[in-house]
């Protein structure tokens, strides 16, 4: 049975987690109003997914010795706990640049928790022929949850300012650690003379793969998550969530009518045209002018997001044993975040020096760089089976 309680609930755990984090796709915003420039941002947003790359290998094999349920709840803690220290950070952003970059990497530590454990204990309890459509399902609440953080973000800033936003984005997260506390855990680590290492699972050509793809799509999810506020901003669009919210409806709606048909048909032949809707929404905001662009490139962009993850994700671990699915999921968004911290520092510089165009630009060619990349081995794979036969 796929909608499970148990399914339901850590859904619903992994919505106000993600709404916590979606509050602070408008921390640009912050930076800004405290005399940052887009280099500034660049660097704290990047500090983030730094700190979730770097623990990465660590978080994986935590998750598979001590447990998916735990390791989310450790998580959780952080995020409840780190949205408060943001409350200390007033006057010019000098003044505490270096305990906000510390403060960034302590809560992107938190989210890397967060992400990969959630996604190791749905995988654990989905039927193995709804892999696809199952992980796509569990996503939607993720998806869910990043329209519904920027909203709630832009609506609490406008009206009583960023202090009582990183008390929202604080009671938000708390909700998901109360809602995951009852759940039971899905896989107990048995110990064995020899397993395999976050680095050995790493050097599997398939592995290897998925996670240089996830490092572009994480590149190009850098100048969603960082720079389309500003650039929206400096656009003078006034609902800058538009964007956000024609994102999340799109790959929500993806995930609700092709889940079963991204199944039948195998990841193999959706990656390709999920990369490519990426790419070209992304392509689409060096053309915006006003917010009718800014919402069909969300809603492009939105579909691809919606078919990509659990596509990748599936493709990652399908056929696996569940002792190592930790580490895999770990390499996987491990590479988005990789990407998403080079794309922040990368794209901060080309959009301070070049302007928002050539930042967007950038980060939709390196997401087709990565269809490149999946064609290539695509026809590596069938060579190697072709000659085998």
């Amino acid at each position: 049975m796929l909608y499970s309680r148990t399914f339901l609930a850590m859904s619903v755990a992994n919505l106000a987690c993600m709404s916590s984090f979606g509050t602070f796709f408008l921390f640009p915003l912050f930076i800004t109003a405290h005399g940052g420039d887009q280099i500034d941002i660049g660097i704290i947003m990047g500090a983030f997914t730094l700190s979730s790359v770097l623990c990465r290998p660590w978080i994986s094999d935590m998750i598979d010795r001590i447990g998916r349920k735990k390791s989310y709840a450790a998580g959780s803690v952080i995020m409840t706990i780190m949205p408060l220290a943001y409350l200390f950070f007033k006057d010019s952003l000098d003044s505490f640049y270096l305990p906000l970059i510390l403060v960034r990497v302590i809560h992107g530590v938190g989210f890397a928790i967060c992400i990969t454990a959630a996604f190791t204990y749905i995988a654990d309890i989905i039927p193995h022929d709804r892999l696809n459509g199952g992980l796509g399902m569990f996503g939607i609440s993720g998806l869910a949850g990043t329209a519904l953080g920027p909203l709630i973000a832009e609506i609490v800033i406008n009206r009583v300012g960023f202090n009582i936003l990183f008390i929202v984005a604080s009671a938000l997260a708390g909700i998901g650690l109360l809602i995951q506390y009852p759940l039971k855990e899905t896989y107990i680590h048995v110990f064995r003379p020899v397993e395999s290492s976050f680095f050995l699972i790493l050097q599997k050509r398939r592995v290897f793969m998925i996670a240089a793809i996830a490092l572009l799509f994480g590149f190009g999810l850098a100048a969603v998550n960082g720079f389309v506020a500003p650039y929206a901003n400096e656009r003078r669009i006034a609902f800058i969530s538009l964007y956000y919210i024609a994102y999340s409806a799109a790959a929500i709606l993806t995930r609700l009518v092709g889940g079963g048909f991204i199944d039948r048909q195998g990841e193999d032949k959706i990656i390709p045209y999920s990369l490519l809707l990426v790419g070209g929404g992304l392509l689409l905001l060096v053309f915006m002018r006003g917010s009718n662009l800014l919402f069909f490139s969300g809603f492009m962009t939105g579909c691809g997001h919606g078919l990509l993850y659990p596509a990748l994700n599936a493709h990652a671990i399908r056929g696996e044993p569940q002792a190592v699915r930790g580490k895999i999921t770990g390499a996987y968004t491990g590479g988005i975040d990789a990407g998403a911290f080079a794309g922040s520092i990368i794209l901060g510089y080309i959009g301070e020096i070049e302007g928002f165009q050539a930042l967007f630009l950038a980060a939709g060619l390196a997401v087709l760089c990565a269809l490149f990349i999946f064609r290539r081995e695509a026809a590596s794979s069938a060579a190697c089976a072709a000659r085998q036969k």
